[in-house]
């Protein structure tokens, strides 16, 4: 097959994705929101009003208002302002550790699955282990052993996330390596690692997609729990569930201090579901029309 027929097929491929994931307009809601939110978050430090670390006594537990969007905190810096540039932490969190975390599951998977034999039950049997002790268990003795701040937070979640993933690519690589296109790269004496790197794992991606999707989502809302307990994203930097945690103390004097960032994560997070939804269905052959 020419390299020009290669390409030609991977544009309809995408094509044809695109199109049925267009068909479903909750899913292209998520997008639409996802998209919107990335570019805020890149334009943060441009667009926000207020300095996230400016102090005004004045105004501090100010309710939303025609100065204040969102309001202040308890030391009077604009939440507005905070939650613009908080999202930087907060996606950036979690694209970046659900990355890390697929690409070395990836790895892990590819060779339990492709090799199979005693290689996947040793694999196989340390996965178990680790997945034994409850994911948020995990997280937090990975946390306090790093200790808290930006850097160690996503480490602590890409390792937490590596099981999942080889898991998922180690099931889907035991089915396709039994088809009988592999067999003829055998017969045309193609290396193992060419076969897993450009044949097997392409063929495996559609699920992780969209696990990977609904990873983040779920990777975000861990990383707000993280720094509610003290152990992510540590202020001041406007991480939005530092900003619950210390919002948390003032809930009835100043319940706009945590409605605004519990509403940020649960925007984003539902945004997220809702992509993912629509690429689970997009990516299944059975659905095509």
């Amino acid at each position: 097959m020419s390299e020009v027929t290669i390409k030609a097929k991977k544009s309809s491929e995408f094509g044809r994705i695109m199109k049925q994931l267009r068909k479903n307009k909750v899913a292209m809601v998520g997008l639409f929101i996802l998209i919107v939110e990335v570019v805020l978050a890149i334009l943060a430090p441009y667009i926000i009003p207020y300095d996230v670390t400016q102090m005004d006594m004045t105004s501090m537990f100010a309710t939303p208002s025609a100065r204040h969007l969102f309001g202040c905190d308890e030391m009077g810096r604009d939440i507005f302002s905070r939650i613009l540039y908080g999202s930087r932490f907060s996606l950036s969190i979690g694209i970046l550790a659900m990355l890390f975390s697929n690409f070395f599951g990836m790895i892990i998977g590819s060779i339990a699955g492709f090799f199979g034999g005693w290689v996947d039950n040793l694999v196989m049997r340390i996965l178990d282990v680790i997945q034994a002790i409850p994911g948020m268990l995990m997280m937090i003795v990975l946390s306090a052993i790093l200790g808290p701040g930006y850097i160690n937070t996503i480490i602590a979640l890409s390792i937490g996330g590596i099981a999942g993933s080889a898991r998922l690519l180690r099931a889907q690589m035991l089915k396709e390596r039994e088809n009988e296109y592999i067999e003829a790269e055998y017969s045309i004496n193609c290396s193992k690692f060419k076969i897993i790197v450009s044949h097997l794992i392409p063929n495996c991606l559609s699920p992780m997609i969209v696990s990977a999707t609904m990873g983040v989502a779920r990777t975000i809302t861990t990383a707000a729990g993280l720094s509610f307990l003290g152990l992510g994203v540590q202020p001041p930097l406007p991480e939005w569930g530092a900003m619950l945690a210390a919002a948390r103390q003032y809930m009835r004097q100043a319940p706009h201090m945590l409605l605004i960032p519990g509403a940020a994560i649960a925007v984003t997070v539902l945004s997220l579901n809702l992509l993912g939804d629509g690429l689970r269905d997009a990516l299944d052959p059975k659905l095509m029309r």
